[in-house]
Formats: C-alpha cells, structure tokens, sequence
C-alpha cells in the first residue's frame, strides 16, 4: 500500500512514517516546513518529502492519507481530498489498525514526563531482550530513534491528550487501547482545546475506559486530578507510585542513587546520571508497567542504570568559557520548575542558573496560566524571557521576579545580554518546545568567542 502522510515533519507522525515503512508500506509525505530532527529520520530512511500542501500532490494517487492534527479545514491538499472523495485517515487510527491491534499496547499518558518515561520503558524492555515495538514523541538517545517497528507482542506508546485530527476531536490516545496504562500526572494544559481541566479529565477517564479488567493503571499517587478520573469508574488493576509513597511504588536515596520499593520491599538499585526528584518517579512508573509485562523490578533497575537519557530533556549541549549550556523541552510553569529544581540539585548548587526561555506552546501564547511564571522561575539567578510573537506584556508578568527577569523581543539581544551576564562556572538552561531559533548554538559561539577574545587580551 502507498500512504501520503499530511504533516510528515511533526515527531508523532514521523515516528507513523518509520512504522508504516518498516510494515512494507511504500510511504512519502509533506510538511509545510521540511525540518530535523524528523527530516533528518526520514531522509535516512529514504522517505520523500515534500515541501509545501499543494492540490497537485493528488496526481501521487496514494492508496491511503494520513492526516496530522496540524492540518485543518482550508489546507489546500486537505480540501482537493475531500472534494476528490480520497480515503483519509488520522495518525492514531493507522497507528491502532494496522500496528497495535495484535500487539500488548504500554501507553505512557500524563502532562508532564511522557516522552522521558517512555524512552525508560522501552528501554527496560529491550534489555530484557524483548525487543519492543515504539512510538515515542522524541529521540532517546539510547536508540536514536523515534520509533521501531520490533516484535510482538509488546509495543510502547508516548500516549498524548491532545486531540486526534480536525475531524476527530478526541485524545489520540483514546486509538490505542492499552492493556498496561501509566498515568504520571494531570494539570491543566492545551488551553487551545480544553476549556479546563474538567475537559481533559474526562479525556483522560476515557483512556481508563479502554483498559481490560485484566489491564493495569499505574497512576502517580497524590494527584487529585488524578483521583477524580478514577473515581469516575475503574476497572483495572491499580498500582501507586511516587518517590515518598506508601501506597506502592517509592524511592529512596539521593539524586542519582536510590532504591526501588514496593509496597516498602526493596526491589533493586538505580545508579545514573540522570537529574531530578522528576525522573525518579518516571524511573518509578516505568519499572511499574515493565514488571506488569513481566520484566522483574531488579532487572529494569539495571537497565536504567544504563539509561542514556532523552535528547532535548537537560540535554548538555556545550561549554565555552567556563559556561555550561543545556537544552530541555519543558515549556509549562510545573515542568519549568521542575527543570530547575532539578539542575540546581544535580550540580549541587555549584554555579548560578541562568534561564532562558521562550513561552512557544499554545497555552503560553494564549497567556492561560502565564501568571505562574514568576513562582516557576524563582529558583533561577536570572531569567531571560523570549517575547517574540506574543500578544500579552511578559515583561509586566515576569514584573515579581524584579531585577532577576529581562525579556527581549529581538533574539539576538537576548543572546547578547546572557552572555553578557554570565561568569565561570554559571549554567545557561534553555527551555522551549520549539527550535527557539537555534539560540543553544548562538550562546556557545558567543560565550567562545568572549573568551577567545579575554584570552588574546590577556
């Protein structure tokens, strides 16, 4: 079969381009912006892209489409489909066809910590030589890729509540059926779609729907969203975890060595680099839904001792002058203080943190929960804010921090004046879920190029 895929650059349906090849589908795509990393993926794989919608992508004449949730009604190739009476599709219905159907779906769901905590799953599962199947919303760095076809039984999903497609409003993740589900967490987000957090509880209570009796919910303890979605109706196994829990799964330990507990019975030791209370409860969830799967707690320990990490998730990126730079993809106020918490942990306080951040998603543009912005940043020395394209004043809501907080419009002045603050031995965390202009490569070149020149005058 021949699949054209609509919005083929975006991580998700990516990762449905790899699938559907690697199932030997013959596959090709277009994006309105042809961009890495995916581009990079796919070009690898030797799928054609091409750039742009245009109605004259018809004359392919593809079995099938594959529509991305970035294209809605108005999209000229969308609209030559519809007028052509083609076969159309989403990306989580092919996904839930023609991949999962015969498969033990694990779906990693949860605002915060999807794409880390299922990189650890699927990594837990490979080390135990199962070979898993999965479709991940980002590039572990263990396997540098988003998404492997691999072998049955099981199969691995970033599972995502933002909707399906402009003609299927519900949560993608409602496609996949899972028989092992992890919930991390529940906060209101995707303010473009969700009139509140009700909204998304109710999406979420209808992923706890799809889960068989025999099925298991791994669900973070203490989160009231949380507790209302179940108590709405559960009808499958529940687990607990946390990292201070009683109640099932916990840690115990410091950073970056600790114990696994369940039900306060140690089950293994994890010893790595990775920083922040966070992971540790991803770390919890994982090793949760791996043993449901039948991977002995002791042995995914093991492997997350040798877990690599995520790329663009506190990723270090490179030191110039004495000055660290990391990138890290969170862009909600709860994961951006998390994000700093757990740098400021990791390095042991050691050197100031200076934040630089750019609010890209859509409920930062909307400004929804902007007023959380000055409590998010304040465990940073100083923070720099990206004001580019917005409609509300960040200077007036970062106004609490006083003189901690600068924003700029233009990127290069923001570059500018970090560099022009930053001393030896500092941290520069850049945090955005977009490209942010390429400003990680901006800051090195100028902090080397700062201390190329006090070098020459010294």
């Amino acid at each position: 079969m021949h699949i054209h895929i609509l919005g083929i650059c975006g991580t998700f349906m990516g990762g449905i381009a790899a699938l559907a090849q690697a199932s030997g589908h013959r596959v090709t795509g277009c994006d309105a912006h042809v961009y890495p990393p995916m581009s990079e993926q796919l070009d690898r794989l030797g799928i054609q892209l091409l750039e742009g919608y245009g109605a004259d992508q018809l004359t392919l004449r593809p079995d099938l489409w594959v529509v991305g949730n970035a294209v809605s009604r108005g999209n000229p190739l969308m609209e030559a489909i519809l007028d052509a009476g083609q076969p159309y599709t989403s990306g989580p219905q092919w996904l839930a066809e023609h991949v999962l159907a015969s498969r033990w779906v694990l779906a990693v769901a949860g605002t915060h910590g999807k794409t880390t905590t299922t990189s650890m799953l699927a990594w837990i599962l490979d080390h135990a030589g199962l070979n898993p199947g999965f479709l991940i919303g980002g590039v572990p760095v263990d396997f540098g890729e988003t998404a492997r076809l691999g072998k049955a039984p099981f199969f691995v999903v970033e599972a995502d509540e933002y909707d399906t497609a402009f003609f299927d409003k519900r949560s993608k993740f409602v496609h996949y059926r899972p028989r092992t589900a992890v919930l991390n967490n529940l906060e209101y987000d995707h303010a473009d779609i969700f009139s509140d957090l009700t909204a998304i509880e109710t999406q979420f209570h209808h992923l706890v729907r799809t889960v068989p009796g025999t099925g298991k919910l791994l669900v973070q303890a203490g989160s009231a969203a949380l507790d209302r979605v179940l108590a709405r109706g559960c009808w499958s196994l529940v687990e607990h975890f946390d990292v201070t829990t009683q109640q099932g799964w916990s840690a115990e330990g410091d950073e970056h060595h600790f114990r696994v507990l369940w039900r306060d019975q140690i089950q293994g030791e994890v010893q790595w680099r990775q920083m922040g209370a966070h992971n540790r409860a991803n770390a919890l969830a994982a090793l949760a839904a791996a043993r449901h799967a039948g991977v002995p707690a002791g042995l995914g320990c093991e492997a997350l001792s040798a877990f690599a990490g995520v790329k663009r998730r506190m990723e270090r990126r490179g030191e110039a002058g004495g000055v660290t730079v990391y990138d890290d993809f969170a862009h909600h106020p709860t994961a951006i203080a998390t994000t700093i918490a757990g740098l400021r942990r990791g390095t042991h306080g050691h050197g100031r943190i200076l934040a630089v951040f750019e609010p890209r998603s859509n409920t930062m543009k909307l400004g929804t929960i902007k007023s959380r912005l000055p409590d998010a940043l304040q465990d940073a020395d100083l923070s720099f804010g990206y004001s580019g394209g917005l409609d509300w004043n960040l200077a007036e809501t970062l106004a609490p921090l006083g003189a901690r907080a600068r924003t700029h419009a233009d990127l290069g002045a923001l570059v500018a004046d970090v560099v022009g603050e930053t001393l030896p031995g500092d941290h520069i965390l850049v945090m955005s879920n977009g490209s942010f202009g390429g400003v990680h490569a901006k800051l090195l070149q100028a902090l080397q190029k700062r201390s190329s020149s006090d070098a020459s005058v010294a």
